[in-house]
């Protein structure tokens, strides 16, 4: 069986609706794109894999359906949008709240409250209306280092013969910190430049 009939199977009758509705939040993200081409450097998408999904669904103890996964899990469709700036960041969070289509559903700010790992992201959950079902779309909008972090992060978290886990997470969370601080300075940077070029 291919990858796109798995996922075809699996999330029937919805899966030619999710992917327009990523193309129609991708279309979207293309036109700030182009009304401002360095708000944000480039974006990733993906549907969640069957066996992800299905996992997920476990694991919060629901039944594995097609409806389950769309309506109880707001992550089926997932985008990320990398920004070289932490300025830009917010810029893409006000253009996707400013959409009248959409409905916000969750607004989290883990860059201004980081995750106790160090964890820094800012994460949206919209819901986009098809003519069938309404869809949730999670998006995830980061800095180049923050993605860098987080990826880096996800390798390693799931190494299974790991003795000094702790020792682990605690230069992990001294990374992410010092990643931060690396952001912050890079902002001002720009800041003070963006001040010359205008004098």
């Amino acid at each position: 069986m291919t990858e796109l009939k798995q996922y075809q199977d699996f999330y029937d009758p919805h899966f030619a609706t999710m992917q327009k509705v990523m193309d129609q939040v991708l279309r979207f993200l293309a036109g700030i794109k182009e009304q401002d081409t360095k708000i944000y450097e480039y974006c990733i998408h993906r549907i969640k894999s069957p066996e992800s999904m299905k996992q997920k669904l476990l694991n919060k103890e629901l039944e594995v359906t097609s409806s389950n996964a769309l309506l109880e899990i707001t992550d089926g469709v997932g985008i990320r949008i990398i920004c070289a700036f932490l300025d830009d960041v917010y810029a893409v969070v006000d253009q996707i709240k400013s959409n009248p289509e959409w409905q916000l559903l969750k607004n989290k700010d883990y860059i201004a409250k980081p995750k106790p790992n160090g964890y820094r992201s800012y994460h949206l959950v919209i819901l986009v209306d098809t003519d069938t079902i309404t869809i949730p779309v999670e998006i995830q909008i980061r800095t180049i280092s923050q993605d860098s972090w987080a990826n880096l992060e996800h390798q390693m978290k799931y190494k299974k013969e790991i003795t000094n886990r702790e020792l682990i997470q605690q230069e992990l969370k001294r990374c992410a910190d010092e990643f931060a601080s690396t952001d912050v300075s890079m902002q001002t940077i720009r800041e003070l430049i963006m001040e010359f070029d205008s004098e």
